[in-house]
């Protein structure tokens, strides 16, 4: 990708890339995109789907190298600087609770999306995992650490945000409005464990959290983190489970084991940042340039997914999405209810 003779026009894909990236950040600035919680991530997408159904056909083919490499080393890159948001301390802050919630809404979610969408709906095996983590985890930054362990085309992935979009931005607006309706029966900082454990994004979280109470806004984000804390081993798991059970037409073949490196090195960074060697203003720096690292690794993915790839896929990620939110809601209340009473 990077050979001497294509350096340049692969480096022109990347600049291109990031002239949509940095188009992304400036809007999420937009006062309308705040109140939302539309993080650029989001924004990149889109602006980059926008792009592949009009105007793609006028770029050089010489710089598509420089997009793919925004899809795949630009986002294990993000990925791993990503676990400069966590510490170990995070954990220890809100206690079992928090911790026995995170666990339990990302494992059961995990296997009742598959085997809905494998079984039930039908959906292939990459679509139902990439949205299914979406749901479980961290919305569209575990579909992007994702995509590369299932090797999924970039479109699957362009789906599984689009879920995200929809139910996490419903999500945002529907918790606080039920529980100061009084239909969520639960304490400040119990509600924020809720919101932290099954809400999509880590914006969607902040902004719900931050319309219930800040009480609530402090255990959000936290239980929030160690959702994310949790894509690490859950990308370890589904590796070797990936690799043992391989399903083509009607058969198991067995495959060659791998690891998927950003995400030990993802865990590694978390630690590093536990001990504090880094001074605030530098982390705030790097989670600045990583913000811009994924936003670009969005971009590149919407720039991949023409609206011709969807024709096959029809509604069933959605419908998987939004039985994976009911559960979310319904379910993850009553895990909530079991944790919080250990």
């Amino acid at each position: 990708m990077f050979e001497k003779e294509n350096r340049g026009n692969t480096i022109s894909g990347i600049l291109f890339v990031s002239l949509f990236a940095m188009s992304a950040t400036y809007l999420s600035d937009f006062a309308v995109f705040k109140h939302l919680g539309i993080s650029p991530l989001i924004i990149g997408i889109v602006l980059g789907m926008v792009y592949a159904n009009t105007l793609r056909n006028k770029l050089p083919e010489e710089w598509v190298p420089g997009i793919i490499f925004s899809t795949k080393t630009l986002l294990r890159a993000g990925i791993i600087l990503y676990g400069f948001r966590l510490t170990f301390q995070n954990i220890e802050a809100v206690g079992l609770a928090g911790i026995v919630t995170s666990v339990c809404v990302v494992g059961s979610t995990f296997i009742i999306g598959y085997i809905v969408g494998t079984k039930v709906l039908k959906l292939d095996r990459d679509t139902t995992i990439l949205t299914t983590a979406g749901s479980s985890i961290c919305g569209a930054a575990a579909v992007l650490a994702t995509e590369p362990v299932v090797n999924g085309e970039p479109y699957k992935s362009a789906i599984a945000v689009s879920t995200v979009i929809i139910f996490g931005t419903t999500a945002m607006f529907l918790y606080p409005f039920l529980y100061k309706a009084g239909l969520i029966p639960l304490s400040p900082q119990d509600m924020g464990i809720y919101i932290g454990g099954t809400i999509h994004e880590v914006a969607h979280v902040v902004a719900a959290g931050n319309a219930v109470g800040p009480e609530t806004a402090k255990t959000a984000v936290i239980v929030k983190m160690i959702r994310v804390m949790l894509l690490a081993p859950f990308l370890l798991i589904l590796g070797f489970w990936l690799a043992k059970s391989v399903h083509s037409v009607g058969t198991k073949q067995k495959t060659k084991i791998t690891i998927p490196w950003f995400a030990v090195f993802f865990i590694l960074v978390a630690g590093f940042n536990s001990f504090n060697f880094v001074p605030m203003q530098l982390v705030s720096d790097i989670n600045a340039i990583d913000t811009f690292l994924l936003t670009m690794a969005m971009t590149a993915l919407g720039m991949e997914t023409s609206k011709d790839k969807f024709k096959n896929v029809g509604m069933k990620p959605i419908y998987l999405a939004a039985i994976l939110f009911l559960w979310l809601i319904f379910g993850g209340f009553y895990i909530v209810k079991f944790a919080t009473a250990l």
